[in-house]
């Protein structure tokens, strides 16, 4: 099973995006705003709630209630009213589109997100930092404008992920660094639950809620990741790769790697030497 914080941040690494506005705007209290009732919205939007409270109505019947500690992502033509509360509303607002569309990927950047961020010294800078940017001509700071966008994406993504593991998200954390530093030992999951005093399936349940995905399959994709690092240089070859990600096995190993990257490890190898400069 796919949480949306994971399915968000798939998408986000999967699509190009274009950063368009940052704005940060105030609603009067008690007021139904509805411009974009008869004029669709042309852009999905990053809404940070700031102070009071509103609801923001997509297409009369997807209704979210925004205040501080909340955001919403997505909303792409779609019709939207939003009613203001009795403190009025101020709000962040990014707009964003995904270079391509038609995909999975684009429609879960395009439908309407509700994710838990609690305000922050961070957060209310990266939004400050995005509104100077996004002011000015200067291609390095339009370039910073991009940049800082995918930094605050992901600090809300890792925030929801946080908000929605309280109890367990040290304990996992501490189980991906332990992954990452002896990933080239034999590691099985009965000793990784075993290392935090869990049972394997209550372990594995929740490494899965936390990383969208099961503690061994993290440490092969991890394993896979780094052996595609040492092969693209050139230097190595397979079996000497396998055993420096803990693969004893080359032929396993190869095997492994066409899986998960659909070219064997050998082809990558050897491109590479084709083409690196004597």
């Amino acid at each position: 099973m796919a949480y949306l914080h994971e399915e968000l941040a798939q998408a986000f690494v999967k699509l190009p995006i274009e950063v368009y506005g940052v704005y940060r705007t105030e609603l009067e209290s008690g007021v139904i705003y509805d411009g974009h009732v008869d004029r669709p919205t042309t852009k999905c939007a990053v809404i940070i709630s700031l102070r009071g409270q509103a609801e923001f109505i997509y297409n009369e019947t997807e209704r979210f209630t925004l205040e501080p500690g909340k955001i919403l992502l997505g909303g792409m033509m779609k019709r939207l009213e939003i009613h203001t509360g009795e403190q009025g509303f101020e709000y962040g607002l990014i707009h964003y589109v995904p270079v391509r569309t038609g995909t999975e990927d684009a429609q879960r950047l395009i439908d309407v997100s509700m994710l838990h961020t609690p305000q922050s010294p961070e957060l209310l800078q990266l939004l400050e930092k995005l509104l100077q940017a996004s002011s000015s001509p200067d291609a390095m700071l339009l370039l910073e404008k991009k940049a800082l966008f995918y930094q605050l994406i992901n600090r809300v993504l890792q925030s929801e992920r946080t908000q929605q593991n309280k109890a367990s998200y040290p304990l996992i954390e501490e189980a991906m660094a332990y992954i990452h530093d002896h990933f080239d030992e034999p590691i099985t999951l009965h000793q990784l639950a075993d290392r935090f005093g869990l049972k394997p399936k209550y372990f594995s349940s929740l490494f899965q809620r936390y990383t969208g995905i099961g503690p061994i399959d993290y440490l092969i994709q991890y394993r896979i990741n780094r052996a595609y690092e040492l092969l693209m240089t050139g230097q190595f070859t397979v079996a000497a790769v396998a055993r420096s990600v803990g693969y004893q096995d080359a032929y396993y190993f190869s095997r492994l790697f066409k899986k998960h990257k659909g070219t064997s490890p050998g082809y990558f190898g050897l491109h590479q030497k084709r083409n690196r400069p004597s």
